[in-house]
Parts: structure tokens; sequence; C-alpha cells
């Protein structure tokens, strides 16, 4: 085989094809759309995060001891003195040798600790239908919360609570504070005792947390709760008012049928009709490697996609980590089923190649399909500018976290072969036959029986007809609220 005239990286950041058109005719499984999503997290283990946001966000993803899978990050020399076991077909694997420094990048296979039930995992997971949060009708229901918001700020607003811990059985002068903050925001209802921490708050609690994507577990143990209540009032106004106008930009011209990713929210939502057929957790774009927003149409499916390194990763992760092998005399591109081709497309086998020698860069490199494969099996395709699309992933541990940013700009979706399902009703593709292509790892590309809008959007506020006013953090900080709203989640 043969690779000729790949064309220079695509776009910009690690989510970016590298190959070019060139690729497409050697083989039939691209599409054309966009190439290969560098899964950074994931393939090549996690670098070094440091988003601008404040909080709790800096703090997970800035903080702590974490899991770094064996890639050192680019600020950082590699460590590692040997490779250790190929645990799988991610370079790292799943465990971290013991001699490897942690990473400061938080990953989805460490939950901090108010995520470690099987309950919280499963609300997170198995997100309830809920509202399109591209309705019409939430457009008059951000309206009317504005106008809540601002009656709210114009009386002070809430008070801010201490940084303690509370729950069910507690009393004092904080349980009091707490009674305030919620009967303000409309959360508590009801009789209640005003300094006792009782079913009536336990209720109020979870209400709240629900509404700010939190998982309601009815009790204030963990500082992602603390913060979310603490954010002022004229901060919240803020976020309603710059997420209305998006709304009204976007909900009225949304297709009848269409595949929504609410960036903030990280979640698909699946919209036929004006109702949600299915909702998924999703992982998106950390905040220095952003998803986009964008409207396009979904065109092709790829079933056991190849993944196109970009020369970001080539540089970043993909060398360093070769280098490292082949000081053990190990054979880097076998264990991670990957193959190599020089810069006329030709195939270069491993012992051919010098990882120190500057034209190594030059090279191109694709990882073949297979179990832990870093688009996963199935790979959804639209065009867009960005180069960006949703697909599989063999790490399933990062859709049970309740932060879930942590990606290279593309969009990586649980329960993607219900997803792929519904999107080609009518092609013969269900979920049987998709179970039977996965495990034959058969390449297959399919159309479906007419494209299907998709839209990436940004909204981080708004309110539904029943009431309920949502916030989501402001990951990228588009709202103007400034960084304590990127810290929420």
């Amino acid at each position: 085989m043969k690779l000729k005239n790949a064309a220079p990286e695509i776009g910009s950041g690690a989510c970016r094809n590298v190959m070019g058109a060139a690729l497409m005719k050697i083989s039939q499984r691209l599409t054309g759309l966009s190439m290969a999503c560098a899964v950074l997290a994931l393939a090549f283990g996690a670098l070094t995060v440091e988003p601008a946001s404040a909080g709790f966000l800096n703090n997970i993803f800035g903080g702590g001891k974490n899991n770094n899978n064996g890639m050192a990050a680019p600020d950082e020399p590699d460590q590692q003195s040997a490779p250790g076991p190929f645990n799988g077909g991610l370079f790292g694997g799943s465990r971290r040798n013991p001699d490897q420094p942690y990473s400061r990048a938080f990953h989805g296979d460490e939950l901090p600790p108010e995520e470690g039930t099987e309950a919280t995992r499963a609300w997170i997971t198995n997100p309830e239908l809920g509202v399109p949060t591209l309705s019409t009708n939430n457009i008059q229901s951000t309206k009317a919360a504005i106008a809540r918001y601002e009656q709210i700020v114009a009386q002070g607003g809430w008070p801010m609570l201490p940084s303690v811990a509370m729950k069910p059985g507690s009393t004092g002068q904080q349980i009091e504070l707490l009674h305030r903050r919620l009967e303000i925001s409309g959360d508590l209802l009801g009789q209640s005792i005003p300094n006792e921490y009782d079913a009536a708050v336990v209720a109020a609690v979870k209400k709240f947390q629900a509404r700010h994507g939190l998982p309601p577990t009815g009790v204030i143990d963990n500082r992602v709760t603390l913060e979310a209540l603490n954010i002022p009032a004229t901060v919240r106004l803020t976020q309603l008012k710059a997420n209305l106008s998006r709304l009204q930009a976007l909900a009225p011209s949304a297709a009848n049928v269409y595949v929504a990713v609410n960036i903030p929210s990280a979640q698909v939502e699946v919209v036929s009709g004006g109702q949600v057929v299915s909702r998924h957790a999703a992982v998106v774009g950390k905040p220095e490697r952003p998803t986009p927003e964008l409207s396009s149409k979904i065109q092709e499916v790829n079933f056991n996609p190849y993944w196109y390194v970009p020369k970001s990763i080539i540089y970043k992760d993909l060398v360093p980590k070769a280098q490292a092998f082949a000081r053990n005399g190990q054979n880097m591109l076998a264990a991670y089923h990957m193959e190599a081709f020089d810069a006329a497309g030709n195939p270069v086998p491993w012992q051919a190649i010098n990882w120190s020698d500057p034209a190594v860069y030059n090279y191109n490199f694709r990882q073949l399909p297979w179990a832990e494969n870093s688009l996963g099996f199935i790979k959804i395709n639209f065009p867009n500018k960005d180069a960006v699309y949703m697909h599989d992933t063999p790490l399933k541990t990062l859709f049970g976290r309740n932060v879930r940013f942590e990606s290279s700009g593309c969009v990586r979706v649980n329960n993607v072969e219900a997803l792929a399902a519904w999107i080609l009703t009518g092609t013969g593709w269900d979920l049987q036959r998709i179970a039977q292509v996965k495990q034959s790892g058969e390449q297959i590309d399919v159309k479906p029986t007419k494209p299907i809008a998709v839209y990436f959007t940004y909204i981080s506020a708004w309110a539904t007809p029943d009431g309920t006013v949502n916030f989501r953090p402001d990951i990228y900080n588009h709202d103007g609220g400034g960084p304590e709203t990127a810290s929420v989640n």
C-alpha cells in the first residue's frame, strides 16, 4: 500500500486531519468531510491541562494527582525508563507506570468522590429526556426568567454560604442562610424549620442540583454544589441575557428532525417533532481546545474507521512516545496497531525509522481499526470548516464523570450505537446489524436515507415552560460573567 501526497494539517488544535485529499483515494473508508479527530486524552495519554477558568474546574483540571497514562506532557521531559506492558491500543494503556509522574490533567477513570457511586454515575450516563434545548418555547420562558432574576438582583440577590459541608440533620446559622438562598431562587417551597436541614431542604437541594446539571444527591458535601450556590445573582442574570440571544437566533430555524450537541451541558439530544427521542452524555472540547459551534447535515456513518494522526499529535505525543519505546528496542507502531508512511506515501517499516531524526516529522501515521482505536468503531460525518465530528471512544469511563470537557474538539458520544441506528433509520442498519459489524471489524460506510441536520450549540442558561431555570458552566467564557460561571461542574 502506498500513500501519496499527504496534505498538511487542516485547521488548528489537535482535532484536525493531516492526510488530505490524496488519502481519500487510498482508503474508500474515508469521507472527506473531516478526516481524523485527535482523541488526545485517550490515544496518547493526557497532556497537562491549564484552563483559564477558576474555581472547581481549575481544581479538577489543574490540581491533584491524576493518571497520565504513561505519556509525558509536551512541556515535561519523558521520565519513563521503559514503556512497560501494552495495556491495550491507546498510548499508555489503562495503567500508569509506577515510575511515571502524575499529570496535572484530570482523567475520566479517576472520579471525584461525589461522582463515585453507581447512582450518580447512572444519573449522568442515562439522563432524562427532558425538553429540547432549542425549543422555541424556551425563548419566552427564558425572557420570564430574566424578568424574575432582575427582581432578585434589584432586591440584593441571595446570601453567600460558608464553605462547610451541610447534610440532613445539620443545624445552625449556615442552615438558616441555606434556607434563605434556596427560597430566593425558588427551590425551597412549603414548610421547613428555619435552622434545620429537613426533608424540605433535601428536596430543594436536589431540585437545585438537577437544574444545574449536578447529580441530585440532596447533600452539600462537595465544592461543586456549594460553588454553584454561591455564584451571584448578577452573574446568573448576565448568563440568561447572553443565552437568550443565542436561543432567539437558533431555535426558530432548527429543523423538525435534528441532532444537537449542547457544549456546556456536554450532552447530545436527538430531536424529532419537537420531542427529545434520546439524550446522550458526551465528551466535548477542553477550554484550550474548544468544540466549535456549527450547523451542518449528517451525511455518513463510518464503521470501524482508521484514525489519521494529526501533525500536532505527531510532534507532541507520538514521536516522544516512540522514542521511549525505541530506547528499549520495542515497536511502538505494533503496540498501538499503527502504520507509518513517508512523504511520498510509501509504507515505512518500524525498523527503518530513526525516531531521533527530525525527518520523522515528515512521516504520516494512522491507527488501524481495532478494539482500542481512538475513534472507537463509529464515526459520524458532516461537512464543517473545523473538521470535527462525533464518534465512539474506547474509554467509556469518561461518560460517568460530571465534568466532561476533555476532548480536543470532536464530540465523543455515549451509547453511540443507538445514535447511529437512529441516524440510519430506514437503511436496514439496526442495533443488531451494528453489533455484528462491530464484532466483525469490517469497514463499512453508510449514508442515511437523507441528510440529517446537526447543530453544535453553546447554551449555558435557559428556562423551560415548567418554570425551571437551567444553568451549565460557561466553560469557554462566552457569557461575559467572568470565571465564576466557568467554575461550576
